[in-house]
């Protein structure tokens, strides 16, 4: 087993208690949103992956429905009784949501809304993303503690 295998291995063991934000590394309105997560959350449990990485790579081999997904992607751990499950567009975002808490979690108000009319919002948004954040930095700036959550970066 290579290095980086290993390292992956390591890494999904890791999350597999911990939900995981898969986004896209190479967005600077992306990477803004890890940053707005960062900023504001209280459980600091979270993990995050950039969608090119290889560990985005393993969980789309876990889930054959996520491919071709252009989303942020909410996985979600296994529990006793239940399997990993993968939240895609704007049930991703609501998960987010949920997991911020108060205030940011009175969004799930919006689950009332059909998801397909969600989505269809969340599409035109993730159209326009790499246009309206033209000149955003994609890189995120992090605490050691904070990285330390980041399973894996765009190129590694």
């Amino acid at each position: 087993m290579s290095e980086v295998q290993s390292l992956v291995r390591m890494e999904a063991v890791e999350a597999a208690a911990r939900p995981v934000m898969l986004y896209d590394g190479e967005c600077g309105m992306c990477s803004a949103s890890v940053q707005f997560i960062l900023a504001r959350e209280r459980r600091q449990t979270l993990l995050f992956a950039p969608s090119q990485g290889t560990f985005a790579g393993e969980v789309r081999r876990r889930h054959p429905e996520l491919a071709g997904a252009d989303s942020v992607i909410w996985l979600e751990p296994a529990r006793p009784g239940r399997e990993e499950r993968a939240y895609i567009r704007s049930d991703a975002l609501l998960r987010v949501a949920a997991y911020l808490g108060l205030p940011w979690s009175l969004l799930g108000v919006f689950r009332m809304v059909p998801r397909s009319l969600r989505d269809a919002v969340y599409r035109v948004v993730a159209r326009n993303r790499h246009r309206w954040s033209r000149g955003r930095a994609a890189c995120i700036r992090t605490t050691p503690q904070q990285q330390a959550r980041f399973l894996d970066h765009v190129g590694s």
